[in-house]
């Protein structure tokens, strides 16, 4: 059976920074119609809590941080440690499907920005996805998992 990590809001989990999910049914529905282990993942929640202030990635001196826009307190370090974690302990994953935008998990679709808050990007991988993309697991963001889906689940 083919294991695929995805962002636990994707499956309905409660644990966007407000509160809410981010419940894609069409993706879900698709995933759970073929043979895939879903292993949710949320490195913020587990982190700090939920609701929580939101977070941005910015350029700090040559290195990409994540900062609270509430407090400018550093949040990188927790992050980077449940995702080495969470991939040493499902080091068997083949994809992760990260949710679109997010500093955490987003693909291709984060935004990055300067310490003066202008943006550099709007196509940077969050935290996690970058730990992925390190250790070779395909990493798919939310926005382009439905037509991505037969890479995923073939």
């Amino acid at each position: 059976m083919k294991s695929v990590a995805i962002s636990a809001c994707l499956l309905g989990e409660k644990c966007k920074y407000s509160g809410e999910s981010n419940y894609d049914s069409e993706l879900v529905e698709l995933l759970n119609a073929q043979n895939i282990e879903l292993i949710p993942f949320c490195p913020e929640d587990y982190a700090f809590g939920t609701p929580r202030p939101t977070m941005d990635l910015v350029e700090i001196d040559g290195s990409i941080e994540a900062i609270s826009n509430s407090t400018g307190e550093n949040l990188t370090t927790p992050i980077k440690a449940y995702a080495q974690n969470f991939l040493d302990k499902y080091n068997d994953i083949e994809c992760l499907i990260g949710k679109s935008k997010s500093p955490s998990c987003g693909v291709g679709s984060a935004k990055l920005y300067d310490k003066q808050k202008n943006l550099i990007s709007n196509q940077y991988s969050g935290i996690m996805a970058q730990e992925a993309q390190k250790r070779h697991i395909k990493t798919i963001d939310s926005n382009e998992a439905i037509k991505e889906y037969h890479e995923i689940c073939n």
